[in-house]
């Protein structure tokens, strides 16, 4: 249903990196769903997210989720979604790698692939 798809689009199981959601905040976001659903029944679940999570929303950046609707389902599926998400919570992947690119670089591993080529 259009309300368990919206819940779990929000959820940190479901995304592709290794960055909790809950760790920052929203400032922009787009959804894509498609299947049988009525748009009314979108932007209100859509809606009703943003104001019962408001505090991982960004406030100075108003309307900052869209979502569209495309009538057709995916093979095999009634309705599906699909999320894009721009969220300060990336900066902790960006820690994270940034760390343990130091780490190996304050070994010099790898290091003599570059510099042989010059």
């Amino acid at each position: 249903t259009v309300p368990e798809l919206t819940q779990q689009q929000f959820d940190a199981k479901n995304m592709m990196c290794a960055a909790d959601p809950r760790h920052g905040r929203y400032l922009t976001a787009a959804c894509m769903f498609r299947g049988r659903m009525s748009t009314k029944e979108v932007d209100e679940q859509m809606l009703n997210v943003q104001n019962k999570n408001s505090s991982y929303f960004v406030e100075w950046i108003p309307n900052n989720i869209k979502a569209s609707v495309c009538d057709i389902p995916p093979k095999g599926l009634k309705m599906s979604t699909t999320f894009i998400g721009n969220s300060t919570a990336i900066q902790e992947m960006f820690k994270r790698v940034s760390e343990q690119f130091t780490a190996m670089f304050r070994r010099k591993a790898f290091l003599h692939w570059y510099t042989g080529e010059g």
